[in-house]
């Protein structure tokens, strides 16, 4: 049997995104997301993180990657490149271990929305061609590199960059007759032992494709790239992920419940010298809830607070209210309001942001997090919002549901 090595490269001094490795994205360390690609695989037979930071060797482990070294911080620098890291770890494995894998899969964190199967499919590809160096990840590319040109100044001609034969312009030529061009992604490499320890390189000279489609093209290098890309880990594509797969939203939606301190409020209370407590929401919210009940979905409250707030908001924005809910009994009173209603579990949404949320969460049909609930609901969410609890969430929402009923509508 091949042994088959997953090696993750994952050093700690990013700086466009400042401890990117192990910041969290859509609920789960960075890190983790290749983690699982590597730890789902049916054919990898062992995952190492190399890195040279304890820290990001700490979170590698709880997500179930081997760190049995520490890479040198000279093999951890901005210019550094992946050759050196690559033989560096089967260096080491093998003259500390005697571990020699046959092949090793490359898992660049940056790029962590993968398809269940292409890890598995990149091995099967270089397992398969006996004359493959490597097989390397790549999507259609967005820019057309035979319309690109070369800068030699602004006063200066250009040159164009490539030439096609039997095409003597083709930076006017349609792009239908120009070949078709695709671009590397960082989402796998299946890499030969020989092509690192014998030929020195990465992919050597017969290099395979994986054809991956373009809806998971991801390259994280900024922080607007994040934001980016975990609205698609969102958006109910089917990927890897480090946690329960999550759910799309229903086609058909009849109730929209929601908690009420951190969601509707922004979880804080003041109160006065007498004891009284008031809360902050948002007018906003309630912009759509008149709408959604023309549409035939209902918006309702359900809350553990006892104070009797929570009614008079729900009176003023016209919406039913549930609250004084024992924290372990939300989601048994989650299931007979359904129950008195009518209404099947997968047409309701539940909107949550704390941790006696996640009982409703095992009811509802697809569950939604504000964006400053608290890492384990979030994790657990099929969608995290932008607005945090107070400052607009429940509209954010509303204006989702709208514009999945009815996209035109919005």
């Amino acid at each position: 049997m091949t042994e088959i090595l997953a090696l993750i490269p994952a050093r700690g001094g990013s700086k466009g995104i400042p401890r990117k490795n192990i910041r969290s994205f859509a609920g789960y360390p960075l890190i983790a997301w290749s983690i699982a690609a590597a730890k789902q695989s049916e054919l990898v037979t062992r995952v190492i993180v190399s890195t040279d930071d304890e820290e990001i060797a700490a979170v590698a482990r709880e997500w179930g990657a081997e760190t049995p070294f520490l890479r040198p911080s000279e093999l951890a620098q901005d210019k550094t490149t992946d050759l050196p890291v690559f033989e560096h770890a089967l260096k080491w494995l093998e003259d500390v271990e005697g571990y020699r894998p046959g092949v090793i899969v490359q898992l660049r964190p940056t790029s962590p929305i993968r398809p269940r199967a292409m890890v598995d499919d990149a091995i099967h590809i270089l397992l398969e061609h006996d004359d493959a160096d490597c097989v390397r990840g790549v999507v259609p590319a967005a820019q057309n590199p035979f319309k690109m040109w070369r800068f030699n100044g602004e006063r200066k001609p250009l040159n164009p960059l490539l030439e096609v034969e039997g095409v003597p312009e083709p930076y006017n030529a349609p792009r239908q007759i120009l070949p078709p061009v695709y671009w590397q992604t960082g989402h796998v490499d299946a890499i030969r032992d020989s092509t690192i320890t014998q030929k020195r390189s990465l992919t050597g000279d017969v290099i395979y494709p994986l054809l991956i489609d373009s809806k998971y093209t991801v390259d994280i290098d900024t922080l607007p790239d994040w934001a980016k890309y975990e609205a698609l880990v969102y958006s109910g594509l089917e990927m890897v992920s480090p946690g329960k797969p999550r759910k799309a939203i229903p086609e058909t939606i009849k109730l929209i419940i929601c908690d009420f301190d951190g969601v509707v409020t922004d979880n804080l209370v003041i109160t006065d010298q007498d004891g009284r407590e008031s809360v902050v929401a948002s007018r906003s919210d309630s912009m759509h809830i008149k709408t959604l009940r023309e549409k035939g979905i209902e918006l309702m409250i359900l809350s553990s607070e006892l104070n009797p707030v929570v009614n008079a908001r729900a009176k003023k924005i016209g919406v039913e209210a549930i609250h004084g809910v024992g924290l372990q009994d939300k989601g048994r009173v989650m299931r007979e309001v359904l129950e008195r209603k009518n209404i099947k579990a997968e047409n309701v949404i539940y909107v949550g942001n704390d941790l006696n949320d996640l009982p409703c969460f095992e009811v509802g049909g697809w569950n939604v997090a504000v964006a400053d609930a608290y890492p384990e609901v979030i994790r657990a969410a099929d969608y995290v919002l932008t607005k945090t609890g107070g400052h607009g969430a429940v509209r954010e929402l509303c204006e989702i549901v709208l514009k999945h009923i009815d996209p035109k509508g919005l």
